[in-house]
């Protein structure tokens, strides 16, 4: 097999179809990252054109390959404490509401990393035993398994901080082979779900005090972000609080939430109750 190119017309077809799958609008500058990630499927399949691997990916029986896709073409950066400061908010609501059921979604938790620095916090706060819960969704399915494993290289344990390091976390092998290894107590009290954010109706989850949507709204469009943000408001409690990556916004997107401080969301009607909370968790 002597595969050619990614050619321009080939490289739109893919944006399309990762655009309906998962809404992530992919920039012309990714082609070589989508050449270079799909070139493994089509030596898999004894393929030589980009072109033949689509018509096989879009087959109606080939969900199991389309997952696959996805899983190679969406981005997972992340990391323990990342953008720490909204940990501290964490903390602050979540002491807030001790005595009652405390419940957070990490909405794009990748490999893990967010949803078990949540659950660390939640610990130190609320106690291992109290009455909270941590979901965490993602539209991967590569990822989430390594994510219910929460087994990661020895050096993504540099965030953490080393009291926490220490007490939620152990070590396992020597050298090259060292692992970082999340507790098992710890990793019961997150539960992982493969969740398209595009895709309604998910009313079985509940009401959640948090939602952390970070970093991964700078994929989509304007339309596709409106989509995601109605999909997942259902969920936020009257008095929850909405989190954004830094490098976001949700201003013109809905009126459904506003502003408590850049990257801090709630409903109009707990502005008031929440913004000396948020004053407070500044300092």
């Amino acid at each position: 097999m002597h595969s050619t190119g990614l050619t321009d017309q080939e490289f739109k077809l893919f944006q399309t179809l990762i655009y309906s799958l998962a809404g992530i609008s992919m920039a012309d500058s990714k082609k070589q990252l989508v050449a270079g990630r799909l070139s493994r499927r089509l030596r898999h399949y004894g393929l030589d054109t980009f072109d033949a691997y689509y018509r096989l990916v879009t087959r109606p029986d080939q969900s199991v390959e389309r997952q696959l896709m996805v899983d190679l073409l969406t981005t997972n950066e992340t990391y323990f404490f990342r953008e720490a400061a909204h940990f501290g908010v964490l903390a602050e609501l979540a002491a807030s509401r001790r005595g009652r059921s405390f419940r957070v979604w990490s909405g794009a938790s990748s490999t893990g990393e967010e949803p078990y620095t949540i659950a660390m916090v939640l610990a130190e706060t609320l106690g291992m035993s109290g009455n909270w819960k941590v979901m965490a969704s993602d539209i991967s399915l590569t990822v989430l398994e390594r994510a219910r494993a929460g087994v990661y290289p020895l050096d993504r344990g540099r965030g953490i901080p080393p009291a926490l390091l220490k007490k939620y976390c152990t070590q396992s092998g020597q050298g090259l082979d060292a692992s970082l290894e999340v507790v098992p107590q710890l990793r019961t009290r997150v539960e992982f779900r493969q969740i398209n954010l595009i895709a309604p109706g998910h009313a079985a989850m509940g009401k959640f005090d948090m939602i952390f949507l970070r970093n991964v709204m700078i994929y989509f469009d304007q339309d596709t972000k409106r989509k995601v943000i109605g999909n997942l408001l259902p969920h936020l409690a009257d008095d929850g609080i909405f989190i954004v990556g830094h490098s976001e916004t949700l201003s013109g997107i809905t009126t459904e939430l506003t502003s408590l401080r850049p990257t801090l969301y709630t409903r109009p009607g707990a502005r008031e109750q929440l913004a000396q909370f948020t004053n407070n968790a500044r300092r």
